[in-house]
């Protein structure tokens, strides 16, 4: 498995360019290949949501080919789920196939004007107060530290490359599931994730275990809190260490708000 660095940066670019920009990006994120079926030969241009549908992601399934799969462009699937880039999914993933409430079911459409029609001056006004930063959801799951050692890189909401935590350590040193579950996943194929193991804890909530040096369970093996499921390691990484993430039906919390104080 070789690394590869996460895309941070964001850019403008028309919609056809930046849909096909983000086609090869969920490719290279989910290394494999994508498999089209009749009748899916390219991303639909307008999407047709299916509310109350989900679609459970497999190992081997990428971003674009669930969208495309199910009449719904990339671009919208990622938006309705609140995906960003690198837009990486997970095995065991629940994904809606419509907008959540509120939110809006594509892209708005563009409105024209009469040349002529003179917009009425722009008064200022005062920002309107900023909303406060909803409180984590509540888990019902008591969750354990996975290993040993230092924080060396915290959860920043919002960046990609910052999706959890990155613990220091020692080459080999134990990686333990946080708490009782199913691995889903157990591989190397996730860019910049090196040797990775996801686990299973309900519907609602997995935990990532990456950059290890050896992975110590399978898929679908049940594991126990305190379990050791892999070795510390430096794949996918500059240095030894464990890069841990919770996440919430998909998407990624802080972890420091559900691991015990020490």
């Amino acid at each position: 498995m070789t690394a590869a660095t996460k895309a941070t940066t964001r850019w403008r670019m028309p919609a056809a360019a930046l849909l096909a920009a983000l086609a090869l990006v969920l490719l290279a994120a989910c290394s494999s290949k994508v498999v089209r079926t009749p009748g899916t030969t390219s991303a639909p241009k307008v999407s047709t949501p299916r509310p109350g549908a989900s679609v459970v992601v497999q190992r081997g399934d990428n971003l674009y080919r669930l969208a495309v799969n199910n009449g719904i462009s990339p671009m919208d699937l990622a938006l309705w789920n609140g995906i960003s880039s690198p837009y990486t999914i997970y095995p065991g993933q629940r994904l809606r196939l419509y907008p959540s409430s509120g939110a809006a079911a594509s892209r708005p459409a563009a409105t024209s004007a009469s040349p002529s029609a003179q917009r009425p001056p722009v008064r200022p006004t005062q920002a309107p107060p900023q909303p406060a930063t909803p409180p984590p959801a509540t888990s019902a799951i008591t969750w354990r530290w996975p290993t040993d050692g230092q924080i060396l890189n915290r959860f920043v909401s919002g960046q990609p490359t910052r999706q959890g935590i990155d613990i220091t350590g020692k080459s080999g040193q134990a990686v333990r599931a946080a708490a009782d579950g199913v691995v889903v996943y157990s591989g190397s194929g996730l860019v910049g994730y090196g040797e990775l193991v996801i686990v299973k804890h309900d519907e609602q909530w997995l935990s990532a275990y990456g950059h290890n040096r050896t992975r110590l369970v399978s898929e679908g093996a049940r594991v126990k809190a305190g379990q050791q499921i892999a070795e510390m390691g430096s794949t996918g990484a500059a240095r030894e260490m464990l890069h841990f993430e919770i996440r919430y039906n998909g998407k990624p919390v802080d972890p420091l708000s559900y691991l015990p104080k020490r």
